[in-house]
């Protein structure tokens, strides 16, 4: 059982390098919670292999720095996608 979860820290560290993706990306493509992800790279892989934790340390923090930023667009998107079903809502209403 316990070579199965170093296999996955590693397999999970490669995948989020090669893939520049964010822990809920590898969670969803592997099928397990982000917690476990997230301890798998983030706690397992530092003693697992330490080269590859450095790479998958990298792309976290990169992740981790952009996120307030990705969560600016998601609000801003949000707000258009309302306007535009506000206004629509309003020129059907004039047509009627």
């Amino acid at each position: 059982m316990k070579g199965i979860v170093e296999e996955r820290a590693v397999e999970l560290g490669e995948y989020i390098v090669a893939s520049k993706t964010t822990v809920r990306g590898a969670a969803k493509k592997f099928g397990v919670s982000k917690s476990t992800v997230h301890k798998d790279v983030a706690y397992r892989l530092r003693y697992i292999d330490p080269q590859l934790y450095r790479k998958v340390k990298a792309v976290l923090d990169y992740n981790k720095a952009q996120r307030h930023i990705r969560g600016g667009i998601a609000t801003k998107m949000k707000y258009q996608r309302q306007a535009e079903m506000m206004s629509l809502a309003a020129a059907k209403k004039r047509m009627t």
